[in-house]
């Protein structure tokens, strides 16, 4: 079992925080906790939130006070490696890398020591999880960027970034389900409307589950865009041993 500690975040909400760093570990050791304690159903628990390194766990104080919610996520730490954790599946996102939808692969190029070629190869091979969803609505914080790939933000950030829009920043890749301003280097676009907010399941995704990038040609980015209502996405369950592994 991992190292946390408890930290109130105001009077309706704590903080389970763990070490800082970004590790799969803590991912599955997060997912695993928010699991056991939907299986305990706890009243008075009323949501959560999951971060890179934090679980924040919603609570309604006239029903549970901080003791007893302390005291409840300190059991449900200890038997969560009992929880069987929600099926993870591997999402197939379509993109594509040329420079209408990409105008920073060059930069990215430049700064891997690159062509464009390779940095397209090299960013649709992995397998990328999801640590957090966050900042706009469904916006996916990917692990597994190729260290070379690592870019800085934009010095000036846009105003405008198209919906769709996949970008790099730091050593971090990401999807833009919205129109927003943004520093980070965009290097492809998903015709796909990732956030899709009058579905039941507005996300093709969740937090925990693996991305991949297919590449596609302008021209299926240009079909599948006229077709979206037909369009099938493509998802597989990932094995328990990249679940437990992240590989």
């Amino acid at each position: 079992m991992l190292a946390y500690q408890i930290l109130p975040a105001g009077d309706t909400a704590v903080n389970v925080t763990f070490e800082r760093q970004v590790s799969v570990a803590i991912n599955q050791q997060i997912a695993q906790l928010q699991q056991r304690l939907v299986q305990l159903a706890v009243p008075g628990i009323r949501g959560f939130l999951p971060a890179f390194r934090t679980l924040t766990i919603f609570y309604n104080p006239a029903q549970l006070n901080l003791k007893q919610l302390k005291a409840t996520v300190n059991t449900a730490m200890l038997d969560g490696r009992q929880a069987a954790v929600a099926t993870v599946k591997r999402v197939h996102i379509p993109v594509c890398y040329d420079t209408e939808f990409g105008p920073d692969i060059e930069t990215v190029a430049k700064q891997a020591h690159l062509d464009a070629a390779t940095v397209i190869e090299r960013h649709s091979e992995p397998d990328y999880l999801i640590y957090m969803l966050g900042f706009l609505p469904g916006f996916a914080y990917l692990g597994g960027l190729a260290p070379e790939l690592a870019t800085p933000r934009l010095a000036t950030p846009r105003l405008k970034i198209a919906p769709g829009s996949v970008g790099i920043a730091g050593e971090q890749t990401g999807m833009y389900p919205i129109e927003s301003p943004g520093g980070w280097q965009i290097i492809g676009r998903t015709p796909l409307q990732l956030f899709q907010p009058d579905k039941r399941q507005p996300f093709y995704y969740q937090t925990g589950d693996y991305i991949h990038f297919d590449v596609i040609s302008k021209a299926e980015y240009s079909h599948i865009a006229a077709h979206l209502d037909e369009y099938q996405v493509l998802t597989e369950p990932v094995t328990e041993e990249k679940v437990q592994h992240g590989a």
